[in-house]
């Protein structure tokens, strides 16, 4: 149901997956000894091996690939990306007990990177038709074949996991086989920066996700610890303009936003060179990434007032913001509070308001309800929105610009409407030349900035602090941290 990345993360210990994708985005066998492609890109036919359980005891066979698959596109789950994963997914031919086949309605190249991904990893069809509708509790009910068996959670506290020692399965490209090394795992929900680093130098835990850029040096000192740090695949964490609401509507004033933020300075306080500035929609460890988005677009505040002044916003009122016909030059940035304060996020907010006010621009970022701030994504009810994403995969292109993908469809929230991306993200889609993809995702990269539909401002990283202790664990393609081959001294 959810797209959030650290429930993927999570999960992974969980889930297992029909393939696996290394640092080299190669694909190898998993729950899936081997696999076909259809020549026309319309089905991938899986042999599954036949040694695998869930931990309930539930046999792990070609139903519970369709069980699961349709379950994602079922109404009632209200999968938030998962079905955008599945594309033109048009069902599950079961073939044999251990031989499944998935049909699309079109060629789908990116379907074995999303296959890899724990958003379309496997429950026990006992769970799927029993407790689907508490699977997002967490705990016991979430069954899975994967090494760790999840025991225990408690809401805002801790999620407790223990190996399953029956595990005899792993990704072929694992450090081993056989059960995971450690007894248990457990994951301590820390939000405050200060309390999780305090508790890693202080020896309470053995691993700290997200080290504050501020202290990381201060980790980095401490002897026994040490800071891993990734720059993460995907979506890089930038303001979508929406195109469909005024005044955004005017590319003129798109670009004046886009040139009027002076993302180098403001990465650069917040980050202490830890994050580094973006210059277009991908990260540059992302399949396809165009280095020729580098350096293409430059603050230049000059020019954005004047862009402004050319679509007409040439007042000013008492506060100093920009006017039109009387009305101020406004723009709605709907938060959530706990996304906020991650990865600092709420500070660079903070700078780009302030360059933006400095150009005669009002940008209000409230923080709204899950309800209220879910219901004005739906409607289209804002000018600007700030969203990252984790995958390896550059068909995140198709999912937040093709204007099939438009809210509540899909994370197009940019409301762009552009033929030529459209049919560009959809030759990709239909591709498996890395060179027809480089080419037709490096043109969409490009022509998102052309558009305005985002200013791009920072390339997350996994930063993370860790015991000296702690040995095996690492990060994935989408980075995320993987505990299978993880062990403590």
């Amino acid at each position: 149901m959810t797209s959030a990345d650290i429930a993927a993360e999570i999960q992974r210990n969980v889930v297992d997956s029909l393939v696996s994708e290394d640092s080299g985005h190669k694909f190898h066998p998993w729950l899936a000894t081997a696999w076909t492609t259809a020549e026309d890109l319309r089905s991938y036919t899986f042999t599954l091996r036949k040694d695998v359980t869930f931990t309930d005891g539930t046999p792990f066979t070609a139903a519970a690939v369709k069980a699961n698959f349709d379950h994602i596109l079922a109404p009632s789950t209200k999968s938030q990306y998962a079905k955008n994963l599945l594309g033109p997914y048009t069902g599950t031919d079961v073939l044999d007990d251990y031989t499944v086949r998935i049909n699309f309605s079109a060629p789908f190249a990116p379907f074995l990177q999303a296959a890899s991904t724990p958003y379309l990893g496997f429950y026990s069809p006992q769970t799927l038709a029993t407790a689907a509708d508490k699977l997002c509790a967490g705990g016991p009910v979430d069954v899975g074949s994967g090494p760790f068996v999840f025991s225990e959670y408690t809401k805002g506290q801790s999620a407790v996991m223990t190996r399953n020692p029956n595990y005899r399965w792993g990704p072929a490209d694992a450090a081993h086989q056989g059960p995971a090394y450690l007894d248990s795992l457990v994951f301590r929900i820390l939000p405050e920066d200060a309390t999780r680093v305090g508790a890693l130098t202080s020896g309470q835990v053995d691993i700290a996700k997200a080290v504050p850029p501020i202290q990381v040096r201060t980790v980095e000192a401490a002897s026994n610890l040490t800071v891993t740090r990734v720059d993460q695949p995907g979506l890089t964490y930038g303001i979508h303009l929406n195109t469909a609401a005024a005044p955004l509507d005017d590319q003129r004033v798109r670009a004046a936003i886009q040139q009027g933020i002076d993302v180098a300075q403001d990465v650069e306080t917040v980050y202490f060179g830890q994050y580094k500035r973006a210059w277009g929609p991908l990260s540059p460890t992302t399949g396809s990434y165009d280095p020729t988005v580098e350096n293409s677009w430059h603050y230049d505040p000059r020019a954005a007032g004047k862009l402004l002044d050319d679509a007409g916003w040439t007042g000013r009122d008492s506060a100093g913001f920009r006017t039109r016909n009387g009305q101020r030059l406004t723009l709605f940035w709907p938060a959530l509070p706990e996304a906020s304060t991650r990865d600092q996020r709420n500070l660079l907010d903070q700078a780009v308001q302030a360059d933006l006010a400095k150009i005669g621009v009002e940008v209000q970022h409230p923080h709204l309800t899950a309800g209220e701030y879910n219901a004005r994504v739906g409607d289209g009810r804002f000018q600007l929105f700030s969203v990252s994403w984790a995958r390896s995969e550059a068909d995140l292109l198709r999912l937040f610009f093709h204007s099939a993908n438009i809210p509540p469809a899909g994370q197009n929230v940019s409301h762009l409407k552009d033929p030529q991306i459209d049919d560009w993200t959809g030759a990709g889609a239909a591709a498996t030349d890395q060179h027809i993809r480089d080419r037709v995702y490096g043109d969409t990269q490009r022509r998102v900035l052309q558009t305005g539909a985002m200013v791009p401002l920072c390339v997350l990283a996994s930063v993370d602090g860790s015991s000296e202790r702690v040995h095996g664990q690492k990060f994935d393609p989408n980075g995320w941290l993987q505990f299978y081959d993880a062990w403590k001294a």
